[in-house]
């Protein structure tokens, strides 16, 4: 005679547990951003915000601060989350954190999904046109086959 073990499904305590989300500012990685913020809170998983300030070489050619515009753009998308969560404080409670880095944005979100042990990887699809051909950050990480990697349109 076997022995039957019964198991039982507890709704909600088996999905991602962290979610790393790619944000740049563009519209797609809001809306991915948001997607990633509904699936931590029904997940009760801590969503960790990526940034990463591209590091452009002719930027210092331009006449323009790069680095400083970065860090604007950072400070801005900080605000814009803080914002969002404070609007929603009271109805939903998601654990988010931030962090931001200066390079490759595959390599920033690479990093911090290994370092936190991320169970999954949000990120917008990409809106240059040059990437159809060439692959962008969410074929890459897809390619990569270590995370489940949601493209939100």
């Amino acid at each position: 005679m076997t022995e039957q073990h019964s198991h039982r499904f507890e709704r909600g305590t088996d999905g991602p547990k962290v979610i790393v989300v790619g944000v740049d500012g563009s519209d797609s990685s809001l809306r991915a951003a948001a997607y990633a913020g509904g699936l931590a809170r029904r997940q009760g998983a801590l969503l960790a915000v990526v940034y990463v300030q591209p590091v452009l070489a002719g930027g210092a050619a331009l006449g323009a601060s790069v680095a400083e515009t970065t860090d604007e753009i950072a400070e801005e998308l900080v605000a814009q989350i803080r914002e969002a969560t404070e609007r929603v404080k009271g109805i939903f409670d998601i654990r988010w954190e931030f962090h931001t880095f200066r390079g490759d944005p595959y390599s920033g979100l690479v990093q911090t999904a290994d370092e936190l042990k991320a169970d999954a990887v949000v990120v917008g699809a990409s809106e240059q046109a040059g990437h159809r051909f060439v692959g962008s950050v969410a074929v890459r990480l897809v390619k990569s086959g270590r995370w489940p990697v949601t493209v939100v349109p």
